[in-house]
């Protein structure tokens, strides 16, 4: 079976943990190896999951993921501030 993209010889070890992960892994590998519009499908599938949620259980479904999130975005600015 042929592949969209092309993997490197031999990827790191973080990389292969996450690209092991069943589900995200697959939609990991795409964004960062397959075509460049991957990762504006990965974004919109996000906010749709998210939307389903809002609508299977309301309120909470709105603002659980952001709560859920709040330690990444910590992260982020950690790193964004450290240069």
């Amino acid at each position: 079976m042929s592949s969209a993209y092309t993997l490197p010889d031999r990827l790191p070890l973080w990389q292969r943990l996450v690209f092991a992960i069943p589900i995200l892994g697959r939609i990991g590998k795409e964004v960062a190896y397959g075509a460049e519009d991957n990762l504006l499908h990965a974004a919109l599938a996000f906010v749709s999951l998210w939307g389903c949620c809002i609508l299977l259980f309301g309120v909470p479904g709105l603002y659980l993921p952001a709560v859920g999130l709040a330690p990444l975005m910590l992260v982020l600015l950690t790193v964004m501030a450290a240069g």
